[in-house]
């Protein structure tokens, strides 16, 4: 993620990290602490960056039954709000809230296997899900604070301004509410382009309801 050669080249200061803080399920993920610790330590990365939060952010399970387990998820001060420094949880929580700070990958350690909402023991067989989101990837590798500032959206937010008649969506052309709506646009077309793309037409039941509920808000915020 961090190397220039065979990652992303992101800038390892500004990267924050969260893990389990263990409830009476599971105990406290002090291997995942210890082993970001190591990795900071060896970029000459200072200052508190590691963040131990509940069961509510930091533990994934398929439901009621089945494999489960804690989870690290990696966040990147995508303003740069910090420069690169340590900080409090306090502040982590609250960067995240205002998306300061962005979540950009996390890992899933699937090592417990729960029945009837209970954990019954170690899975014979674990393993790590891992996962990234492309759009926000494409946000920070992109240096813009949002996913509709990316080329992932830019041809479409570009078509949107210019039959509004207008040159840019910035905020000099477009009220708040105006670029809300422009948003709104671009993201209900491409979700419905998909959908009928695999062949689904709108209707009043199921998917084609979906369809049809995607293209009537797109419609009435153009």
């Amino acid at each position: 993620m961090t190397s220039k050669e065979e990652g992303l080249g992101l800038d390892p200061s500004r990267l924050y990290v969260t893990v389990f803080e263990g409830d009476e399920n599971a105990p406290r993920d002090n291997e995942a602490e210890s082993i970001w610790k190591k990795i900071f330590e060896k970029n000459e990365i200072a200052g508190e960056r590691i963040f131990f939060m509940g069961a509510s952010s930091n533990w994934w399970e398929a439901g009621e039954n089945g494999p489960c387990g804690p989870d690290s998820e990696m966040y990147y001060d995508i303003k740069n709000r910090f420069g690169g420094k340590g900080i409090s949880k306090e502040e982590f929580i609250d960067a995240d809230s205002k998306r300061d700070i962005v979540e950009i990958w996390n890992d899933v350690f699937m090592q417990y296997e729960k029945k009837d909402g209970k954990i019954i023991g170690n899975l014979p067989s674990p393993s790590v899900d891992t996962g990234a989101g492309l759009e926000r990837l494409a946000m920070t590798l992109q240096r813009v604070d949002n996913i509709y500032d990316t080329d992932l959206f830019g041809t479409l937010m570009s078509k949107i301004a210019e039959l509004s008649g207008k040159k840019t969506l910035g905020k000099s052309s477009f009220t708040d509410q105006e670029l809300k709506s422009a948003r709104i646009v671009a993201d209900h077309i491409r979700a419905s382009s998909f959908l009928i793309a695999d062949s689904v037409t709108p209707s009043n039941t199921d998917r084609g309801y979906v369809l049809r509920k995607l293209i009537r808000r797109a419609v009435r915020h153009a």
